[in-house]
């Protein structure tokens, strides 16, 4: 950990990361408030639910730019190794979950705006896939 605070490339991310995750939050709690359940659509409603989608872009954004911005390509693979197994995760479990949704009665429908929170929780899974097979990358400058 003591490497991603000293580099340049890890502060901008988590000064991206701070503010999109602060107006994520803000939005939601607002799009709650003001649209009650089952609000016929509007340009209301949409511009309020479509907020905090914003956000998760900027997220998107932000950690392509932090792709661009490593310079060490040690920390660079390690951040592409934890895209890759968060994606295959994301993958694998909805898959698994639609093919029960579409053969089993029981199951409940997963919505889809589980799929990048899904995603981001896959990311701890590639985390701890690079410190069991590659170390922690704590070295690397």
């Amino acid at each position: 950990m003591a490497a991603k605070s000293r580099n340049p490339a890890y502060r901008r991310y988590t000064r991206r990361m701070m503010p999109l995750s602060l107006l994520y939050v803000a939005a939601i709690a607002l799009a709650s408030w003001l649209v009650p359940d089952n609000a016929p659509a509007s340009a209301l409603t949409i511009a309020l639910a479509l907020l905090p989608g914003l956000a998760v872009l900027g997220w998107i954004w932000a950690m392509g730019r932090l792709l661009v911005e490593l310079d060490d390509e040690y920390l660079r693979v390690l951040e592409v190794r934890k895209f890759l197994v968060a994606t295959g995760v994301t993958l694998a479990v909805c898959s698994v979950w639609g093919i029960l949704e579409l053969f089993s009665p029981f199951v409940p429908r997963m919505p889809v705006f589980l799929v990048f929170p899904l995603w981001a929780l896959g990311l701890w899974v590639g985390q701890a896939y690079n410190r069991l097979t590659l170390g922690s990358g704590a070295g690397c400058p």
